[in-house]
């Protein structure tokens, strides 16, 4: 019998291995006289929950790749995306957000110009490390489409698109749940599949994890609409209650607090009965997806 995962100790132990090499990367790449890189180096470096370099490390792990440094630094380019949908996200044309992560937001700490101009070079970053990475690695083509499809029109920024549009609407289940598989959903999902195609998983345990990974990117978005109605400001980071200022269409909104955890739920035992196929090296897998209902920020 295996032992059981100590997944305070795991998360503890792969948020200081991506801190790391982002911390590595800042210094040895970044020009701290620089105003833009200031910029991108306040935000990446403003904490966060590091979940979609998890994800990607998890999934290789999941389908028999050791620890791999390949892997972490494609997961950590995963996060610089991230932080640019965040930067973004923020800025007075989108969300007007002042607070992020405990801070002050991108544009507040600089200025507007410079907030899109750091979203915008740490998005053309992170593909330039994928692309060093891909130059070496057999499936390094596919795991960079994998992440340029969820990360352009047809993803994340369609998701946004789509969420700007629906203020003051009222959508429907169907079209929220989609909304939602754009903006958040594909860029977990391609941090879920390029960890997998990096380890050399096979189709079919692709077409799993590419289930399991729908299912908790969901969840993801449920869980952060709950939160914005009841979650603590302090845990969080970041202001409580915008949503409804912004008039946004939400599961709180649509199915209630109650029937939101309840959807939240069933999304993971969806996520977690696609993991069926894997054996114990997807451990962390399961605790990430657990992770996603019970965090608090």
């Amino acid at each position: 019998m295996s032992e059981p995962l100590d997944f305070q100790k795991y998360l503890e132990t792969k948020r200081g291995q991506v801190n790391q090499w982002l911390s590595d990367f800042i210094e040895q790449r970044f020009d701290n006289r620089r105003r833009l890189c200031r910029a991108m180096a306040y935000s990446l470096m403003a904490g966060g929950k590091r979940l979609r370099p998890l994800l990607c490390m998890a999934s290789a792990q999941a389908v028999g790749q050791p620890e791999d440094s390949d892997v972490l630094a494609f997961g950590c380019a995963l996060e610089m995306i991230h932080t640019y949908t965040l930067i973004h996200d923020d800025l007075p044309a989108m969300d007007d957000d002042s607070l992020r992560r405990g801070q002050a937001t991108c544009h507040v700490a600089f200025d507007e110009a410079t907030a899109i101009l750091a979203g915008d070079a740490l998005l053309t970053l992170a593909f330039e490390v994928m692309a060093e990475l891909a130059c070496r690695h057999p499936a390094g083509a596919k795991a960079v489409l994998q992440v340029s499809k969820a990360a352009g029109y047809q993803g994340i920024i369609e998701g946004q698109m789509r969420d700007i549009e629906a203020e003051g609407q009222s959508l429907g289940l169907d079209s929220l749940k989609q909304m939602h598989q754009f903006k958040t959903g594909a860029l977990i999902e391609a941090a879920v599949v390029s960890g997998a195609l990096l380890g050399g998983a096979t189709p079919t345990l692709i077409d799993a994890l590419s289930e399991y990974a729908r299912n908790i990117g969901l969840a993801f978005q449920v869980t952060d609409d709950i939160l914005n109605v009841e979650g603590d400001p302090d845990l969080m980071g970041k202001a409580a209650g915008t949503d409804l200022k912004l008039e946004k269409s939400t599961y709180p909104g649509f199915l209630g607090l109650e029937a939101s955890r309840s959807f939240a739920r069933e999304l993971i035992n969806n996520a977690l009965q696609a993991l069926a196929v894997f054996d114990t090296k997807a451990k962390p897998l399961s605790a990430l997806a657990y992770y996603i209902i019970e965090r608090k920020r």
